[in-house]
């Protein structure tokens, strides 16, 4: 957005020639014949108009060219400015000229107004940023005040006239101020002027030289990384060329190596080979003992099932007697027997067993539910203790064994809980010594 409707953005009409072949003296004639006087010469943006962004320096108008130019640029940055956009005879030209083309670029946005402003914008970032925190014109207008008296000109100039918040008032305030200094400072420091003018030129000059000594290091220093890159290169090629002559070179011996190694091997994996046949020796006796073990155990359990199977059929037909059946091979003739342990659910079925059989039957759970202190008086009503091994706590069965043992009476340790257990074991109850003489 222009600052005002009458500020036009391209000043001049005669388009910029190619800069990198048009001389400076063209451009300069180029410069002096489009120039033409315009109203409002130091005109800012209109009353009321508003603005988001800062104005770059072709929306300004030409008249604040020539001291932004003159007082925000050195020279020697001008003429680094001019090289930069290839204009011939940028380094020969007199400050005159220099100063006038500066002029005519700024209004050219595609003629190196561009590159100008991002120049001028970087040199004055800090001043930029400074003027950037006003909130409205006033505290502009002091910001300005505060650089005049710290003699900080350059940057607030640029600053505040590129500020969206600078009015026309203000603009025309601050040029004023800026072309009384120009005038106070020609007066009164001409070999002020003079020695920074030599001070300027020779900082450009430096800065030249500045500039061509590191494109020459970065040159130096990019053929150096070059250069080890290609020597790196050199270096692997002739370590992997010694790598393939040293392998040729001990092939011979290697070979002989891989043979006393294999060789080697050999012997290990025979006598390997020799071991496991042993333990496969081993293995097999070990198996066919286990065998012959297997073999005997289920002998012995078929033995087993053939004698619980006969004990069934003996105690389903004391269970179950017909009249013509009697019990003189197995008759306890009154035995009164105790039992200790087993399931309670059983014990109606040991009652009737023992009492088909011609004995009396008493019970102790062995101290789940029955107290201990009764095992005593109960123990001494028995003439027998029976009690199963593995249905009964083990101080119960202590106490039993002491107790008989006391009392010379006799105990059937039995196999399990079952029915044929107690048939079984009250089958040689006539062949059992007394509790005493089994101790012995």
């Amino acid at each position: 957005m222009p600052r005002s409707s009458h500020i036009l953005t391209s000043v001049y009409d005669v388009p910029l020639a190619d800069r990198q072949t048009k001389p400076i003296a063209e451009l300069m004639t180029i410069a002096s014949q489009a120039a033409a006087p315009r109203e409002d010469t130091t005109s800012g943006p209109s009353e009321g108009e508003g603005r988001n962004g800062r104005y770059r320096i072709w929306d300004l108008h030409t008249s604040l060219h020539c001291s932004i130019i003159g007082t925000c640029l050195t020279q020697g940055e001008l003429r680094r400015l001019l090289r930069r956009l290839k204009v011939e005879g940028a380094d020969t030209t007199g400050d005159h000229d220099l100063h006038m083309l500066g002029v005519l670029l700024a209004s050219r946005p595609k003629g190196g107004a561009k590159l100008l402003q991002k120049m001028l914008d970087h040199r004055h970032r800090l001043a930029i940023n400074r003027f950037a925190k006003a909130g409205d014109e006033a505290e502009v207008a002091a910001l300005w005040d505060a650089a005049m008296k710290g003699g900080d000109i350059p940057g607030a100039y640029w600053a505040l006239l590129t500020h969206p918040l600078s009015s026309n008032q203000l603009t025309r305030r601050v040029f004023g101020d800026v072309h009384k200094l120009s005038h106070l400072v020609g007066a009164t420091n001409r070999a002020d002027i003079r020695q920074l003018r030599q001070l300027q030129e020779q900082n450009a000059k430096l800065t030249e030289q500045l500039d061509a000594m590191q494109r020459r290091l970065r040159d130096d220093v990019c053929e150096r990384d070059h250069t080890i890159q290609r020597l790196n290169e050199l270096i692997a090629q002739k370590t992997a060329e010694e790598k393939r002559l040293t392998a040729r070179a001990n092939d011979a011996g290697n070979f002989l190596d891989v043979i006393g190694e294999l060789e080697r091997r050999l012997d290990e994996e025979i006598a390997r080979r020799q071991s496991a046949e042993a333990s496969l020796n081993l293995v097999s006796a070990a198996y066919e003992d286990a065998v012959s073990s297997c073999r005997q155990a289920e002998a012995e359990r078929d033995a087993l099932r053939s004698e619980n199977a006969s004990i069934e059929t003996q105690l389903d037909s004391v269970l179950q007697p017909t009249d013509e059946q009697s019990f003189d091979s197995l008759d306890l003739l009154g035995t009164t027997v105790l039992y200790v342990g087993g399931r309670r659910k059983q014990v109606r079925q040991l009652r009737a067993l023992i009492e088909r059989i011609g004995g009396h039957f008493l019970h102790h759970d062995g101290g789940m539910e029955d107290n201990t202190a009764l095992l005593p008086g109960l123990l001494s009503r028995a003439d027998v203790v029976a009690f199963p091994v593995d249905c009964v706590s083990h101080n119960a069965v202590a106490m039993v064994k002491r107790l008989c043992d006391q009392a010379a009476k006799r105990y059937l340790p039995l196999r399990t809980s079952s029915l044929s257990s107690l048939l079984a074991a009250l089958s040689t109850l006539g062949q059992l010594p007394l509790a005493g003489q089994m101790l012995q």
